[in-house]
Formats: structure tokens, C-alpha cells, sequence
């Protein structure tokens, strides 16, 4: 496995100053699309989400503002694609976490054109839809997107299924750590002391959030989910998503922070994270770690960023022979990277 090429998004025309939280999407042409949020810190008002292709011989386009509310938060975008190419860009739009609201907007022309933001549930308070890693697609054609709530001091996950595409979606019951949740393990609780360029209403949440999904066999589904207590978490649905067994600490070291992986056709599964533990402990280095026994053991394969800073949020998205990767890379630029992966063979 190897990286063969290395490379920094373009700069909007209005030179945010804070970027962060990127989405990729291969396109049928060949292109890949990038989003991302940009502003003067995560949370201000003047924080929207961008949007910038790279062309099949490498070549970007300079990010566009493609959110439409002023002068309040965007955060998490998340990009998807319609068996009929139509391409779906899921967002949240609020100040506090607690109650922001998802909206989502369709692009039936490669991204030149959008349709108008909607709600995506509407009426919803919290979140639906993908949090902040892309949605699957079952292999009965069913999506399922890994979602979450942060209610303050209380972090549950959930998964959301839509059976058309992404129009309706109809969400599992909250999946939650029990020795998180309790008011002894919040008593008396306070920040912890962390350079990590959150919004302060993070800071006191504990629990699980953001998952990401893969299937192993249909109807047989796993969720690993960052969390709070130092280790990710893992989950696993027998019904395609609809119920979940009691979520468990797997061995994978977590700081609070997003992870994303795939799985690839002989079956093992590719994962960028932050082998890292510790409640808001460094978020560096950021690596890409390989599992060929579902999930239960993993090996590092490759380093993708390191050194004194923050290398976080880490997308990855399979394309011919190759995998994309995104990430943060200190709040100032969104890196990419084509990695070269040989087949298993089983």
C-alpha cells in the first residue's frame, strides 16, 4: 500500500481562515467532489460549506460557497450519489450541536447546478441523516447512514435508513454507552484541558458519536463509533440497521475523534483514524489501518499525516483500483490523498 499522490485543496475566493470536517465523492466522469465547512472558527456565524471538484487528470476548481443561510454555524457536510447519478449534499445548520437542523440539497447535473436547501426531516431538532461519514448502500438497495445526537453531556448514535435514495428516512433506537450515561460518571465533571479547536459545548459531552457503517453480509451490519472513554465503540444489526445489539469497547485506541473506513471486495476493511486514546487527547498521528477479520483486529498500514499539529476527520471513499482519502489538516487546509492498495485475494 502506498500514497501516490499528496495533495492540498484550493482556497476560496473569500480565504476563510478555519477549515475542517471534508467529504469525497467519486464521480461517474471520473472527477472526484470535495465539501467541506470554512470560517473564522468552527461554530461562528460566518462559517458555511464548500464545494470544489478535481477533474480525472488532477486538476481542482476553486471551492464554492454552497450553503444558503447567513449568518449562522454550517457544519459536517456529507456528499452522496443517486443510482440515477443525481448527487445529494446532507449538511447541519445551527449553533448548538444539540438542536442543530440537517438540511440537503440535489444536484442533477454533476454539481453546476443545486436544487434549493430543504430540510431533510422536517421539523426534526438534533440531526437526521448522515452526522458526519457517508451513508452505505445495503445490498438489498436500502441506504443506511450512521447518525448521532450530543444532548449536552449525553452522546448517543443511531442509524438512519432511507428506502428511496435518500427522500424519507426512518431512524433506529439510540444506541448508548451505559457508563456513560449515568449521572454518577457526569458529577462534578469538567473540560478537559485540550488544544483541540472544538466548540466549547463539546467539551463535556460523553458517549458515543458519528459512526460509520459497513455490511458484511446482507443484512449483517457493524458500526464503529467514535467516542469519549478513550476507545472506539462497535455495534452490530442482524436486520439491515433496524435494531442494534448493545454497543462494546473493541481494542482500536480512539481521542475523540472521527474515524471513517470501507470495505473492500475481498472483504477486509480499510480504516483512517487517530491511533490515539484518551478523551481529547492529540489528534495526530492520522494513519490507515487494515482488518481482514471483520473488524476485531487491526494492522496499520500506512501513516498518512503526522507531526506537532491536528490531522482529524479523515473521509474515505473507494475508486478504480485506488482509494481517496481527506482530511483536516490544522484547522488551515483539507488535504487528499490517492492511495495504491493491492488485492487480497479472498
Amino acid at each position: 500500500m502506498k500514497i501516490l499522490s499528496l495533495e492540498s485543496m484550493p482556497i476560496e475566493t473569500d480565504r476563510k481562515t478555519s477549515r475542517h470536517a471534508s467529504t469525497i465523492l467519486p464521480l461517474p466522469d471520473g472527477s472526484i467532489m470535495a465539501a467541506y465547512f470554512a470560517g473564522t472558527y468552527e461554530a461562528a456565524p460566518d462559517v458555511d460549506v464548500y464545494v470544489a471538484k478535481r477533474n480525472a487528470v488532477g486538476l481542482w476548481t476553486r471551492p464554492t460557497r454552497i450553503s444558503r443561510e447567513e449568518g449562522i454555524a454550517h457544519w459536517n457536510p456529507v456528499l452522496s450519489i443517486r443510482s440515477d447519478s443525481d448527487i445529494l449534499l446532507f449538511y447541519k445548520v445551527g449553533f448548538q450541536i444539540a438542536t442543530w437542523r440537517t438540511m440537503v440539497r440535489v444536484s442533477r447535473d454533476g454539481g453546476a447546478g443545486w436544487d434549493e436547501p430543504r430540510e431533510l426531516v422536517p421539523g426534526d431538532v438534533g440531526g437526521r441523516g448522515p452526522v458526519r461519514n457517508k451513508p452505505i448502500v445495503l445490498s438489498d438497495g436500502v441506504w443506511l447512514a450512521g447518525a448521532s445526537l450530543e444532548r449536552g453531556a449525553i452522546w448517543t448514535c443511531f442509524s438512519d435508513r432511507s428506502e428511496d435514495e435518500g427522500e424519507t428516512w426512518r431512524r433506529s433506537a439510540d444506541i448508548a454507552l451505559a457508563e456513560a450515561q449515568s449521572p454518577s460518571s457526569r458529577a462534578g465533571s469538567s473540560p478537559p484541558l485540550s488544544s483541540i479547536a472544538v466548540s466549547e459545548q463539546s467539551f463535556l459531552g460523553r458517549g458515543v458519536i458519528q459512526p460509520t457503517l459497513w455490511e458484511s453480509e446482507s443484512g449483517k451490519v457493524h458500526m464503529l463509533m467514535r467516542s469519549s472513554e478513550g476507545y472506539a465503540y462497535r455495534s452490530d444489526s442482524e436486520d439491515g440497521g433496524i435494531t442494534w445489539r448493545d454497543p462494546y469497547r473493541t481494542g482500536v485506541p480512539n481521542n475523540n475523534s472521527a474515524i471513517d473506513l470501507i470495505r473492500l471486495d475481498d472483504g477486509r476493511l480499510l480504516a483512517a483514524h487517530n491511533p490515539t486514546g484518551g478523551n481529547w487527547a492529540e489528534r495526530t498521528p492520522l494513519v490507515l489501518s487494515s482488518s481482514i477479520d471483520g473488524g476485531h483486529t487491526w494492522i496499520r498500514e500506512l501513516v498518512l499525516d503526522e507531526g506537532i499539529g491536528e490531522f482529524s476527520y479523515p473521509a474515505i471513499v473507494r475508486g478504480p483500483d485506488t482509494v481517496f482519502v481527506s482530511w483536516t489538516r490544522n484547522r488551515t487546509e483539507i488535504a487528499f490523498a490517492q492511495i495504491e492498495y493491492a488485492d487480497g485475494g479472498g
